[in-house]
């Protein structure tokens, strides 16, 4: 018989896949011998088999539950739920990768109405007891019945208000008895039957409702935005309550091995006295830094220490424990790698290889590529700053970055916001993991109570998103949808602005600027470029977009697009001649003033990116584009260009294409007008043999033509252009070390690869287009149906920013076989949007790509995502 159950010291780290992550680090800390409450933990197969089999425990793992439970009371010398001897259990969830929030936890399991009594009598505190009881109905009438969380904090808000209370811990067993009281009775009227007071049943119900959350809103929200598998289940981690809600000398908390916000190498983290777990993450109360607890219970903090110090060495990376301090005993119930921000995550993985704990590769390991973005977009400019109007200073800095948008107050609001093109800004009093959807799509989050490890905190730091969090200067009334500040009123819709590095807030929009410069991040990206064998080069055309991408330390430009350089006016002007011209001479007139414009493009180009290599794409749109088709703007142009207003529309008319994207672009518009694709290579070399004369350097130019879709195609116009080149060098004496390739970016031309590669010097897919043409969607409207076809599972991932494995990878798979079996040696990059993509850069590199080109901001996500490809590549070897 399959084995479903496991006890903490019968697991290990590396069992994460079948026992979770909380799961496999309980049973990696059992076997290192600290101090962890016992317990077991049911495998996320029996879970997978739960959900696929009617959704029901079977007789096997009910009977192994009750085993375990059994070992469990021995080993505590307890009895579950009953006798003078009482064991309570905590039942969390905990999948292979953590997801903060996302799924459901219940405490103080076993308690009734008999046993709370017996609870009061062992630890002679009645009100602790009755603590306890009230929680235990709360989480469980919420996580098992689905009866809103707001119902019960309602109560317990009307009793706290009633006997003039501040805080939960002050409140006396017999309000706590009152309040338990009308906490069944609004359990009773919600589902029309009492609180269950079997022990056994209120286990096995809690065990369901853990398997079930796998498949929460929530959950399925968070694993599509972090990209985990959705089959791969939950764990459910069965374990004896320790109490950090017993006195005075009880506590709990959370602690982090290094500030996750800045990488700084000391203990951060926070903890309150008198309570439990979830009311340190709720943000019910204010808790205090970990520092404090060196004066409170200096031997507990100085053990906490030593574990958590312990830990970081055991598990080679910053911790992120949970603990419970009982009459002054410390527990540990969770580490696991902790989320940080990006600046932390360079800085931790940089100090580590500096402390000898790891090696260059195990750091960037460690590092989430795409979290790098964070650290690459703007802050506020400072002289903006000073001159905005203040609403608080004393926030949070939960998660850095700046942010500006409208004020919302719920997840439903910001994401109607986000649909409508707008910027939204979420603020709540504290977010709970309902709160996800809006938190995904919102600019920033900010929180008026609740600490650094708050879900707000927490769940923000994981997505890179700006974050403020416990703003106490601010009122946040999300009834009547309002802000209260020393300043005034905001209201659903105004702008605000977030600064999530100090943890202030502002009246309406701010300026930007770039980004401080990280260190961290230069020796990071100089360990991927020193590790990754694919080059990676920038899609680029403008000087100010090629000097960025050289501070990212480009390999060259991967994609030139030519026709970004016509829509200056002066040039779109000609451009229109061109168009409107109805012979040959006329054509080549306003070549010859466009060819002078192309010249200073293309050297300035070249002047900038240096002896690097620069891929030319010819021009690729319709002709269409660059002629408007309302009426006052052709007014505007007929006069302009002194031309009849009847003939301009007339060839807008003739221009007028059902599907453009499929129509007469790319190299068929050469193969109708030649001319325009002769003008472009005789720019590019002219601009280089001036450049390489005044500057004294070697230029070689990579010429490519887009869309090809048969081998005559290329032929035709390779050799029409080669021809003019070979003529004008000639002329001009002088040779140049160009080559002329071709764009990959219709399924023909994959099939027809080995073809098409024995006149091609190199290759470079198009990304954007070969999977619009390869599903038949476009890419202008996908949108409209992406979203419905992720949440339906009919798409595992939007194949516009990921790329499609099965069809589109197939086909880029074979082109490169087939290409390579012609010529081994033929270069072979991409450059679509999917050059910037870490699982897409993964597959380009096992297939063997020479480069992927991205834009200048993604190269330093593209150089880290392409050394963990290398270095994943080369352990499995």
């Amino acid at each position: 018989m399959l084995k479903q159950v496991y006890q903490f010291q019968e697991g290990q780290a590396e069992m994460k896949g079948l026992l979770g992550g909380k799961g496999a680090n309980l049973a990696e800390m059992t076997r290192l011998g600290l101090p962890v409450p016992p317990g077991f933990t049911i495998t996320t197969e029996a879970c997978n088999h739960y959900l696929e089999n009617g959704k029901h425990l079977t007789d096997e793992l009910k009977q192994e539950i009750e085993a375990h439970l059994f070992e469990l009371e021995k080993k505590e010398k307890k009895e579950f739920g009953r006798s003078d001897d009482l064991l309570l259990l905590s039942v969390r969830s905990g999948s292979k990768f953590s997801m903060p929030g996302m799924m459901d936890t219940i405490l103080n399991l076993g308690l009734n109405d008999e046993s709370v009594k017996v609870l009061a009598k062992m630890t002679k505190n009645e009100a602790f007891a009755y603590d306890c009881y009230r929680r235990l109905i709360q989480m469980y009438g919420n996580v098992v019945y689905g009866i809103d969380g707001q119902h019960f904090e309602s109560l317990l808000d009307f009793y706290k208000t009633k006997y003039r209370i501040k805080n939960d811990s002050d409140l006396t067993a017999s309000h706590l008895k009152e309040i338990v009281k009308d906490f069944k009775d609004l359990f009773l009227e919600n589902k029309r039957q009492p609180f269950p007071q079997d022990p056994k049943e209120q286990l096995l119900q809690a065990i369901e409702a853990v398997f079930l959350s796998w498949n929460n809103e929530r959950a399925f929200i968070y694993r599509n935005l972090h990209q985990i598998d959705h089959h791969l289940g939950t764990a459910v981690n069965i374990q004896a309550m320790v109490f950090g809600n017993s006195g005075d000398t009880s506590g709990t908390g959370v602690v982090f091995s290094r500030h996750p916000a800045t990488g700084e190498k000391k203990l951060f983290g926070e903890y309150l006295m008198n309570a439990q777990g979830e009311d340190v993450v709720a943000g019910v109360r204010t808790p205090s830094t970990i520092d404090h607890l060196a004066e409170e219970l200096p031997a507990c903090f100085e053990e906490l220490q030593r574990l958590v110090n312990l830990l970081e060495t055991h598990y080679l990376d910053m911790q992120d424990v949970e603990f419970t301090i009982e009459h002054g005993k410390l527990y540990l119930l969770q580490t696991r790698n902790g989320k940080r921000t990006a600046k932390a995550a360079v800085k931790i993985a940089v100090d580590l290889v500096k402390e000898k704990l790891i090696d260059k590769k195990q750091a960037l390991m460690m590092i989430d590529p795409q979290s790098i973005n964070s650290l690459l977009y703007p802050v506020f400019d400072e002289k903006a700053l000073r001159q905005a109007e203040l609403i608080s200073s004393k926030g949070l800095p939960a998660s850095p970055g700046s942010a500006t948008g409208k004020v919302c107050f719920d997840a439903a609001a910001a994401k109607k916001l986000v649909d409508m093109g707008e910027k939204a800004i979420l603020v709540r009093q504290e977010t709970s993991p309902e709160d996800i959807e809006g938190m995904v799509v919102s600019e920033a989050i900010v929180t008026s109570r609740g600490g650094m490890t708050s879900h707000a905190a927490v769940v923000a730091r994981g997505m890179g998103t700006c974050c403020v969090a416990g703003c106490s200067e601010i009122e946040v009334n999300e009834f009547f949808k309002e802000i209260t500040y020393a300043g005034g009123v905001l209201k659903e819709g105004d702008v605000i602005s977030v600064d999530g590095t100090n943890g202030a807030l502002y009246v309406g929009e701010i300026d930007q600027s770039i980004a401080e410069h990280d260190q961290n991040l230069d020796t990071i990206l100089s360990w991927s470029k020193e590790i990754s064998r694919l080059d990676i080069r920038m899609n680029a055309e403008t000087p100010s977009d090629i000097k960025t991408g050289l501070d990212f330390n480009a390999g060259g430009i991967g994609l030139v697009r030519t026709e970004h350089m016509f829509f200056v006016p002066e040039r779109l002007r000609e451009m229109r001649r061109f168009i409107l011209a109805q012979t040959f001479e006329e054509r080549q007139q306003a070549l010859q003033t466009i060819l002078a414009y192309q010249i200073d493009d293309f050297k300035e180009i070249f002047d900038t990116i240096g002896e690097k290599p620069a891929v030319i794409r010819l021009l690729d749109p319709p002709l269409h584009e660059f002629i408007p088709s309302q009426t006052h703007e052709l007014e505007k142009i007929a006069h302009d260009l002194e031309v009849p207003l009847d003939k301009l529309k007339s060839k807008v008319n003739e221009l007028h294409e059902v599907n453009p994207m499929l129509g007469h672009r790319g190299c068929r518009l050469a193969i109708t007008y030649p001319e325009l694709y002769v003008m472009q290579a005789e720019a590019i070399i002219r601009s280089v043999i001036e450049l390489e004369k005044e500057k004294n350097i070697k230029i070689k130019p990579e010429i490519m033509i887009p869309l090809v879709g048969t081998t005559k195609e290329l032929t035709i116009l390779k050799t029409e252009i080669e021809n003019y080149l070979n003529q004008l060098l000639n002329e001009e004496n002088y040779s140049v070390d160009y080559t002329i390739g071709t764009m990959i970016e219709i399924p023909r031309a994959c099939l027809i690869a080995d073809q098409i590669a024995e006149t091609a010097e190199f290759l470079s897919f198009g990304t954007n287009d070969l999977t619009q043409m390869t599903f038949g969607y476009s890419r202008d409207d996908a949108g409209k149906f992406i979203h419905q076809y992720l949440t339906d599972g009919i798409l595992p991932v939007d194949p516009f920013q990921t790329i499609d494995l099965e069809g589109v990878g197939e086909l880029i798979q074979l082109a490169v076989i087939r290409a390579r079996q012609t010529n081994p040696t033929i270069k072979i990059g991409v450059c679509g949007e999917l050059g910037g993509d870490p699982q897409s850069i993964e597959f380009f590199n096992r297939i063997g790509l020479d480069y992927v080109s991205c834009s200048p901001f993604r190269l330093p996500i593209a150089y880290i995502a392409a050394a963990r490809s290398q270095i994943l590549l080369e352990d499995e070897k």
